[in-house]
């Protein structure tokens, strides 16, 4: 039998011999396109030779791409670890031809490798050919269907509809027919009872699509029109995962050598044996799934956090750690000591996991720590709604309440639905279904955007001449026009340009585009799908002009003090903390710069203050920029080049050199350090577990905030009056400041003592319950120490203590029961709720003590009135 890392060389070195070129996995992350932010697909780092931004390097590519699938249409979350086949993370194996074969071949290397390579029972294959859209004028794709019958029964040959069969890119842009291959991996006996042609695409977990063939043929314009591509493609996809169950004789993804010893090793951390219960089997499942997907989110540069990419990570993660917590007892962290076994199936074909496993543990268990707290948080406020339900006498959650928990707090929905099924009590899930709906709309019609078709003007490409020149002579090759929300704006494309478009950290270029009878305002320059997009409000009075485009050279030198500067900061940290140091993100503007790294504990100030005199030290220095635009990578990694996890680098780099720094960068420069003028720490903090932050500045910037730092050290020295030594000044508050606590502390334990001793003398009988009704002017802590000692002395008696304060002109109330009360029914926290109405206020708290503030405080007396009565009714 195969394993798995044989199955994924032998397609690699088959496509080898079909004269491909074989390139290694992109980042699952996508960090430079705004249309997506995970690699969804084995074409997403090939979009832009097929949308034909980029040249054509190689016309034959094949490789083994890593997938992530958990947003958009393409949603599989849900069905992860229930069925056989779906994941988050996955491994698509593809070949694609730009320009060259097309379906003859396509079809027919599909059917040798499957059949004569691995040796597929052909009998067990079937395929689909695209129907045809009338509607559209697309007719059945004769050409596929008359290449597989050549090689498979055409009764095997089964027509696929719309939905199945033809690949759209997007709503616009590159789309075909496409073929699919679907293999039959039913026991002999059950392929002899129903035909496998009647179950495919019929959802059947034993009939399943192996192989997508698709043949980009079409453009799909804006208005929905389709036009022949110049340049035709095939794309093709596997699912890794789902071969190896074919090749292995497996009927379950999750029982083949890729997932077995992470789930061998979940079942001996939690020991739970796998395969005796659907429930556990499951939680064994999602986990094994979700531990690969979040290593290599984070392997790739993606940390757990609460936008965008990040929260799709954190969400899954979370989603394991749940599965964990209810269905397999795990109350501690455990997912992080998966990462061996992970390394073990994974670790050779994607040596970048084993590099960075200190790293991912450290965030995996930090993150496992801090939703473990969560749920904890959660189910306490859980058990206080249950509580109040069961109190009023009702057995139906609102959908409001659980969906504040699940909002708010991140608690599970379906774990709110088990605990409430432990307590016979249900959700309105009507009301939680629409307080989602509405969330998702704000959600939509803050995001919705509508694009134009591109109108071109001229053929051809963008020349960036920003490296050389802020300032140059253009034409506009074409526009398109974006609306979004109330406000529309242009996207233009130039045939040269010297604004650098935004990425890799550092913010885009703004300026103006002069003609002889205007300007606009460039207002930002975005890559999308490897264009230089100038952003403006408005189209020149003729788009078919001459212009000068001028770049806002202020903004772009601060920005590049600030760009050099992270590159010195690196080199920095790496002296000072050690080689462990490494890049996890930055961010680079005119006004400041931000950098992650690498480092398992907060700086000390030693350290920052060493960090910072290196960077100025090199400043001073005036190194010289040595720029190589075009240098082969092996090259740039034998001169000791930087580069970046999660990022994917050509075969031709950019090098930028300021003496020993030297890192792989396409951002702009200054031309010597000592541009820079000073740099300036101003934070470090810390953003994941083993990321930490630092925040600075440089020339103007490092000035206004030396400026403002003195401005303040001037304004603290007049408030202790012209104080010649400033910090023996502050001393003297300090300690006159404790002097002052000491004594309010022994005033406020004077007080509580006083009043405890007067209530004592205070109490009155209501039947068989000693009662307290106190009205005063002090400090709610006060009441609510003395409220404790009360409980304290009768906590064995039926014992009710309220309390109506008043202090700084707010009203409080405090009510008190002692346990003998609590354990008849009676409740603290629901007799406050209704009492604080007549002060204007809400509250809660523990069935024995609640509290609420309120603005009225003329309704003081009423509010303890009430409170009494809702005790003896």
């Amino acid at each position: 039998m195969k394993t798995s890392q044989e199955i994924r060389q032998s397609f690699l070195d088959f496509f080898t011999s079909k004269q491909h070129h074989i390139v290694p996995s992109a980042p699952m992350v996508i960090k430079d396109d705004p249309t997506l932010m995970f690699t969804n697909a084995g074409m997403n780092q090939f979009k832009n030779i097929i949308l034909g931004n980029d040249p054509v390097v190689y016309s034959r590519v094949a490789d083994s791409q890593k997938c992530l699938r958990v947003s958009g249409k393409h949603n599989d979350l849900e069905e992860v670890g229930h069925d056989t086949y779906h994941h988050t993370m996955f491994e698509m194996l593809g070949n694609w031809s730009f320009g060259d074969y097309f379906k003859k071949e396509a079809i027919e290397w599909a059917w040798e490798y499957l059949t004569e390579v691995l040796g597929i029972d052909k009998e067990r294959l079937y395929v689909t050919v695209f129907e045809g859209s009338p509607k559209e004028g697309l007719e059945r794709d004769e050409e596929a269907a008359g290449y597989w019958s050549k090689l498979i029964d055409p009764q095997r040959i089964i027509n696929g509809n719309r939905k199945d069969n033809f690949w759209e890119m997007g709503d616009t842009g590159p789309c075909g027919p496409c073929s699919e291959i679907h293999i039959d991996i039913r026991p002999d006996h059950e392929r002899t009872k129903m035909d496998g042609l009647t179950l495919v695409n019929q959802s059947h977990p034993q009939v399943i699509e192996i192989w997508n063939l698709v043949f980009m043929q079409y453009n799909r314009k804006a208005d929905g029109l389709l036009e022949p591509l110049p340049a035709k493609v095939i794309d093709t996809g596997m699912g890794f995962e789902r071969l190896c169950m074919a090749i292995q004789g497996k009927l379950s993804n999750y029982d083949t050598d890729v997932f077995q010893p992470i789930i061998r090793e979940i079942s001996m951390l939690c020991n739970i044996p796998y395969g005796e219960k659907d429930k556990t089997d499951i939680a064994m499942r999602v986990v094994a799934d979700h531990i690969r997907t979040i290593a290599f989110a984070i392997t790739d540069g993606q940390l757990p956090s609460n936008v965008k990419a990040g929260y799709v990570i954190r969400r899954i993660l979370r989603r394991a750690v749940r599965y964990g917590y209810t269905f397999l007892d795990q109350k501690q962290p455990f997912m992080y000591a998966l990462l061996p076994a992970l390394l073990r199936t994974m670790g050779d074909a994607y040596p970048e996991l084993k590099a960075q496993q200190v790293l991912i543990g450290k965030v995996i268990k930090e993150e496992e720590e801090s939703f473990l707290r969560t749920l904890e948080t959660g189910i306490r406020l859980l058990d206080k709604v249950i509580a109040e339900v069961k109190l009023s006498g009702t057995t139906v959650i609102s959908g409001h309440d659980a969906f504040t928990l699940y909002d708010t707090y991140g608690f599970p929905l379906d774990l709110t639905e088990l605990i409430l099924k432990e307590h016979e009590l249900s959700l309105d899930v009507v009301e939680f279904q629409k307080e989602m709906q509405q969330q998702k709309e704000r959600a939509r019609n803050a995001a919705a955007v509508e694009t134009g078709d591109w109108v071109v003007i001229r053929e051809g490409d963008t020349e960036f001449v920003g490296y050389d020149a802020t300032e140059s002579e253009v034409r506009m090759l074409r526009y398109r026009e974006i609306k979004q929300k109330n406000n529309q704006f242009y996207q233009i494309v130039l045939d040269r340009t010297p604004f650098y478009a935004e990425m890799g950290g550092q913010v885009g270029d703004k300026g103006l585009l002069i003609s002889d009878s205007n300007s606009i305002s460039i207002i930002d320059t975005k890559r999308e799908n490897n264009l230089a997009v100038h952003i403006v409000t408005t189209l020149p009075e003729d788009p078919s002009a001459t212009f000068i485009a001028k770049v806002d050279v202020n903004k772009r030198q601060a920005t590049e003090n600030n760009h050099t500067a992270t590159h010195l900061l690196h080199e920095a940290l790496r002296h000072v903390l050690g080689t462990h140091v490494e890049q996890k993100g930055s961010f680079v503007s005119p006004d400041t710069l931000r950098f992650d790294f690498s480092h398992f504990q907060k700086m000390t100030e030693e350290e920052l203050q060493q960090v910072e005199q290196e960077v100025n030290r090199v400043i001073r220095e005036n190194r010289t920029l040595n720029e190589y635009r075009h240098l082969p990578i092996a090259q740039a990694r034998e001169m000791g080049a930087m580069a970046l996890f999660g990022e994917k680098y050509g075969d031709d780099v950019r090098v930028v050199q300021f003496g020993s720094s030297i890192e792989l960068c396409g951002g702009t420069h200054v031309s010597a350090t000592g541009e820079i003028g000073c740099f300036k720490i101003v934070a470090e903090s810390s953003v994941a577990a083993g990321i930490r932050r630092i925040e600075a500045v440089t020339a103007e910037g490092a000035e206004l905030f030396v400026k403002n730092q003195q401005e303040l050290i001037k304004a603290i020295r007049e408030k202790l009056h012209q104080a010649p030594y400033i910090l023996q000044g502050l001393q003297k508050l300090i300690d006159e400041h404790a002097v002052l606590t000491k004594q309010i502390g022994q005033y406020r334990e004077e007080k509580i003592e006083q009043l405890y001793k007067e209530l004592l003398q205070q109490i009155d009988n209501v039947g068989d319950v000693h009662v307290i009704s106190w009205k005063g002017d002090v400090h709610p802590d006060v009441v609510r120490t003395v409220a404790i000692r009360l409980k304290n002395r009768f906590q064995n008696e039926k014992f009710a203590a309220i309390f109506g304060t008043s202090n700084d002109g707010k009203p409080s109330l405090t009510v008190l029961l002692s346990q003998p009360l609590v354990d008849a029914g009676c409740n603290a926290s629901n007799i406050v709720r209704q009492a604080a109405l007549a002060i204007d206020g809400k509250g809660g708290g523990q069935p024995f003590l609640a509290t609420a503030g309120g603005k009225n405080s003329n309704g003081l007396d009423a509010a303890m009135e009430q409170a009494k009565q809702l005790l003896f009714r």
